[in-house]
């Protein structure tokens, strides 16, 4: 990473900053992102070299400008960067990043700012830049990623054909650096009925005023026939589809709307204006350059701010943020109405509140709500195939542990469909999977990195580690066991459907081979059935590293289980006899009854996309945050992990005694 670009470089690495905002101090973030810019926070008078840290226009910056107008000490002009959270900063979320400016403040048009240096003279033609750019404008547009994320894209906007007018908050500093007062929206509302005759006009409330922190320019008395107030929660990527015209006196919803396709009408001077790029009411003289959309977000998004990972406590690129985002925003906007839950062991329910309760207590009930105001989850293996409801299961990045030990899950996946190894009906998987048979250059570059880190790291489901085993010589073919009453063997397994069966069907099929047998973890810790006579196989691996395996056979021959995935992941030939979510598709020698439905040629960044980036949803383990899988794969690799308590693992030790009691009792006795 370029550090010089986030605001730090040799010259000014531990520089004191005097600041005389209780912010800057209050605020662990804002602290943490300075500090790792290069700036020391400090309180008193600075001396020579050091400088003053104001937050943008505030009402206390005044403080810090006269303190460095007396003492001659250089400004930062510190401000949230144009990404920032779900929620506003008022409702107590920290940001995602700063912008840092020794020029000025970005929205003040009254001299240059570092940012405006950047648009007016910056190169901005470097071919991997503007990629970068292109690709990071489409991610925002296809989530509904915008500063504040509290809405849930689904909703629908009003009728498309409308103007719409952007309201900002009363006072604000953007606002008034533009010369903006009420004279000059109520001025702006008249134009966009004028220019566009016979349209509706659609006035959009900012985000703090819906939330009640502060006022806004236009309320209910602004509004007529034509003229309607928009405060409902609705996607500003929406509502710029929509439109037929956007004006603005500089919101950053001006700047979304260049990225949208949109030429803005702009009555204030916002570091948009003057490029080209949007229709000028007070044009910036000095602001000559015609900038292409790329151009314009490549030096406001990824050169000017200072983003922060607070996964991996770093300063990051502006594509580690939007992963940050794009999995925040979809838990919250799945989460948003609150769910009711049923089917839940006790142990889990901790991991589920974790999960799934950070906005809404997740409320569990013994069977399918009446009440249909929130949405209801069940647990996929206890539920019936008729019922409505979002099913859940382990992801597959689980956890450094058995889910039979009742370790608790670090990844679940969330199917408004089905489930992914119930071949019967459609899931959410397959039709990810669908989607992602053509990637993006990003999106593609995202699943291949991703790939391999879980490859290199040698990581599985479980990552219980293991002894490295001296396997026999010839064409090795691995066959991992698997939980015979599993519900992915209930529903997804085809003939074959035991152990022992598969064993005989692969030897049948390659009577040369040399069979690898490895049991499943939850079998060698006799805490559910699927036992197999010895003789079967030229050699039974227990207690190793399925990932060392992987690395020692030819090919993998299965049922249904996850690590015919992990091998396609490794580049292994995967032979399936029944029907797993990777079969189907092109990517593996099918000998089961796979779907017709399943007619897409995904390659394995495709699978690896839909798999381990769309469909699951992460929890990080030290922050009990939501996060992209690229945290899991991290913590899983060299992270501190939980552990199941006293508690728990006294309850993994009575089911596995069940387990094996109820196995012994289907079995009958032995002969």
């Amino acid at each position: 990473m370029d550090t010089a670009r986030h605001g730090a470089s040799t010259e000014n690495r531990h520089r004191r900053l005097f600041v005389y905002n209780g912010g800057f101090v209050t605020q662990s973030r804002v602290r943490r992102i300075l500090s790792l810019a290069g700036y020391d926070i400090r309180l008193g008078l600075p001396g020579p070299g050091d400088m003053v840290g104001i937050w943008g226009n505030s009402p206390t910056a005044h403080r810090g400008r006269r303190v460095a107008e007396r003492r001659k000490t250089p400004l930062v002009h510190v401000e949230d960067a144009f990404l920032r959270s779900i929620r506003p900063g008022r409702d107590g979320a920290p940001p995602l990043g700063l912008v840092l400016d020794r020029a000025g403040p970005h929205f003040d048009p009254s001299r240059p700012s570092d940012l405006e240096r950047l648009l007016a003279g910056a190169a901005l033609d470097d071919t991997a830049l503007l990629d970068r750019a292109r690709a990071a404008i489409l991610r925002l547009r296809e989530g509904h990623i915008s500063k504040y994320n509290a809405y849930d894209p689904l909703q629908q906007g009003p009728d498309p054909g409308y103007v719409l007018v952007i309201d900002q908050t009363r006072d604000d500093a953007a606002v008034r650096a533009s010369g903006g007062d009420d004279a000059l929206f109520r001025e702006m509302l008249v134009f966009a009925q004028e220019e566009h005759p016979g349209a509706r006009v659609i006035i959009k409330s900012h985000p703090e005023t819906t939330a009640g922190h502060r006022g806004g320019y236009y309320s209910a008395r602004d509004t007529n026939h034509r003229v309607e107030l928009c405060t409902d929660p609705i996607s500003p990527w929406t509502l710029l589809e929509g439109a037929v015209g956007v004006y603005t006196l500089s919101s950053q919803l001006g700047f979304e709307a260049i990225l949208a396709g949109h030429k803005p009408r702009v009555f204030g001077q916002p570091f948009y204006a003057g490029w080209g790029l949007t229709q000028d009411q007070t044009p910036v003289a000095r602001r000559t350059r015609s900038l292409t959309r790329a151009q314009l977000f490549t030096a406001a998004m990824i050169l000017y701010p200072t983003w922060y990972d607070p996964f991996q406590d770093r300063l990051c690129e502006i594509e580690t943020v939007l992963d940050m985002l794009e999995a925040r925003t979809r838990a919250w906007r799945q989460d948003n109405r609150g769910w009711t839950a049923s089917g839940i062991s006790l142990w889990k329910r901790r991991t589920m509140q974790r999960m799934f309760g950070q906005q809404h207590p997740v409320r569990f009930i013994k069977t399918a709500p009446r009440d249909t105001s929130r949405p209801h989850m069940v647990w996929a293996s206890r539920s019936a195939p008729d019922l409505v409801a979002t099913r859940v299961e382990d992801g597959f990045l689980r956890s450094r542990g058995l889910g039979a030990a009742l370790v608790p899950p670090l990844s679940l996946v969330v199917d408004d469909l089905g489930i992914y190894y119930d071949p019967t009906r459609p899931s959410r998987l397959e039709q990810l999977i669908t989607q992602r048979a053509r990637l993006r250059t990003d999106q593609r570059h995202r699943a291949e990195r991703l790939r391999a880190s879980v490859v290199q790291s040698g990581l599985s489901k479980y990552n219980q580690g293991g002894e490295t085993r001296v396997l026999p010589t010839g064409h090795r073919i691995l066959i991992p066991g698997q939980v015979e009453d599993d519900a992915s063997i209930k529903r997804g397994a085809g003939s074959v459907r035991t152990n022992s069966a598969l064993l005989q069907a692969v030897r049948a099929a390659n009577p040369d081979a040399v069979l690898i047998y490895k049991p499943h973890p939850d079998v060698e810790a006799r805490l559910r059935p699927g036992r197999i006579p010895a003789d079967l196989a030229d050699a039974v691996v227990t207690q190793t590293d399925p990932a060392q395996l992987l690395d020692a056979v030819n090919e993998v021959w299965t049922m249904t289980s996850l690590l015919g995935f992990e091998a396609l992941l490794r580049g292994l030939p995967v032979t399936t006899l029944g029907a797993p979510f990777y079969a189907g598709w092109g990517l593996t020698t099918d000998l089961g009854d796979v779907p017709a439905r399943r007619t897409a040629r995904p390659d394995i960044a495709g699978l690896v996309h839909a798999a381990l980036i769309d469909y699951p949803r992460y929890l990080d383990p030290l922050t009990g945050q939501i996060c992209p899988p690229e945290v899991v794969v991290a913590r899983l690799t060299t992270g501190p992990m939980p552990r199941p308590g006293v508690m728990n693992r006294g309850l993994s030790k009575l089911q596995g005694l069940f387990a094996s009691q109820a196995h012994l009792w289907r079995r009958g006795p032995r002969p």
